[in-house]
Order: structure tokens, then sequence, then C-alpha cells
């Protein structure tokens, strides 16, 4: 049994090994060789998003499951792909998928409780995928990227320069978007009667959810960058959290329904 453990520990930390000599050598590669090996990471990623038999949809339900609970325990993953994969990002799309389909499940009850139509109803599923979640979320991701790779990194003579690879930073906002989506999407639906009226009730209902869903996403990003090793003084992060509490008090006072205004915004209803 000794044996059995020893040879386990062995082959465990050639693996280790064997990731960490291939990050330092990705990281001395010609930048055509790199290209080259990000190009291949596309593919696979691609290849699996159209496969849909290929992606672990268990694991990535795990993952939703405790960025609800416990995210620090989803980032641990991002250091076992780098040892392993030598990349932080995943290299799964089922977590995306997953996302696409609690965000059209969420829109179907939207279109039922304000009695959208089916077009209304598509119109409503693209621009909620396809903006909101994809592109706003692109913007963020390049952003944070530019950001974590300016001025968060921390460099040493004496270590492999490390950068934040730009699919990480959008790895990064599908995590915090998830719990966004439970509050905002599913939540805040299920308390419409609550939320969507013009007493003063209403609006600190409505604007406590929006709080709550800016700041889960605020400290998901702070964590997920927060894990990388090679960043630093990533706790300036958390400052639009508190941007979101004074905008919050504000909005009370002037008795300001956010979730009211959004959707008038999305044209659910007129008033």
């Amino acid at each position: 049994r000794a044996a059995v453990l020893a040879g386990k520990s062995t082959n465990e930390g050639l693996s280790a090994g064997a990731g960490a000599a291939e990050n330092a050598m990705d990281q001395l590669m010609p930048p055509a060789t790199a290209n080259r090996n990000s190009a291949h990471r596309r593919y696979k990623f691609l290849k699996r998003l159209i496969n849909f038999r290929q992606c672990d949809f268990r694991f990535a339900l795990w993952q939703m499951l405790y960025l609800l609970v416990s995210p620090n325990r989803v980032y641990r993953h991002a250091h076992y792909q780098k040892t392993h994969k030598n990349q932080y990002a995943r290299d799964d799309p089922a977590f995306l998928v997953l996302l696409a389909v609690f965000l059209c499940m969420s829109s179907v009850m939207v279109a039922i409780v304000f009695g959208l139509s089916f077009g209304s109803f598509i119109a409503l599923l693209l621009w909620v995928v396809f903006v909101d979640c994809i592109l706003l979320g692109a913007i963020i991701a390049s952003a944070l990227w530019y950001v974590a790779n300016r001025f968060l990194r921390t460099r040493s003579p004496h270590t492999v320069e490390e950068t934040v690879e730009w699919a990480y930073c959008f790895d990064v906002h599908c995590n915090a978007f998830f719990p966004l989506l439970l509050i905002l999407h599913v939540l805040q639906i299920l308390v419409i009667k609550v939320v969507n009226t013009s007493y003063f009730v209403s609006t600190m209902a409505a604007d406590t959810l929006w709080l709550v869903a800016v700041c889960y996403y605020v400290y998901i990003t702070f964590v997920g960058y927060n894990a990388l090793p090679f960043l630093h003084r990533t706790v300036l992060l958390l400052y639009p959290g508190l941007l979101a509490v004074a905008l919050y008090f504000v909005a009370l006072l002037l008795n300001w329904n956010i979730s009211r205004s959004v959707f008038r915004y999305y044209g659910l209803q007129e008033d």
C-alpha cells in the first residue's frame, strides 16, 4: 500500500512538474508559436461547443453551486488548469452553455409574467444573451484584462513573466454574471408584485436586490483576479462596490425604483 501511495504521489509530482515546464516553455516560445497554440486552444473550445457530448455539464453545475456559497473553490480549479493544461481559462464550454440555458429559462419567465408576444420574447432573449451577457461581458473583460496586465501585474527578474489571459477575464465575467442572473432574472420576477409598484417599500425592495446583485458581481470578480498569484493590489477591484452602495442610498432618497426603470427600458411596461 505504501508503494502504491508513493507511486501515485510520484505520478502527481511528475504531472505537475510537466505542466510547470510546459508553462515555462510556452512563455519562452516565439510569438508565432504562442499564437498557434492559442489558435489550437480556441479550436478545441469551439469543437467541444459544437459537440455537447464532450462537455462536462456536471462539473459546470458544481461550479455554479459553489459560486453561490464559496466562490474561492471555483477559482482553485483555475490553478489546476494552469498546472496541467497551461492556461487559467476554461477549456470546456459547458459553463457558458448552461449560462445560456438559464438565460433562456429566465426570459421565458419574464415573457409569461409580462405577457410578451412570441416575437417580443425572441427579441428579449437575443438581447439578453448577446448584448447583456456576451457583448457587455466582452467589454468588461477587455477593460479588466488591460487594467490587470497594465497596472496589477507584479514583475520580478527572477521569475517567468505571466500575463492575464483574455479568456480567463471572460470566464470571471461569466462566473460573476450567474448569481446576478439568479437575483435579477429569477428572484426579482418571482417577487414582481412586490418590486413593481410606485410605493417606497417597492423601491427599497427592488433597489436592494440590485445592490446585492451588483455587489455579488463585484466580489466574485475580485476573487477571480485575486486568485492569480502574479497580481497585486486587486483590492482596487472592490471599489465599484462602494460606488454601488452610494448610488443605492441616492436612489432611495429620490424614490427611484431601478427595476421599474429597467422594465421600461426593455419595453416590458409603459408606466
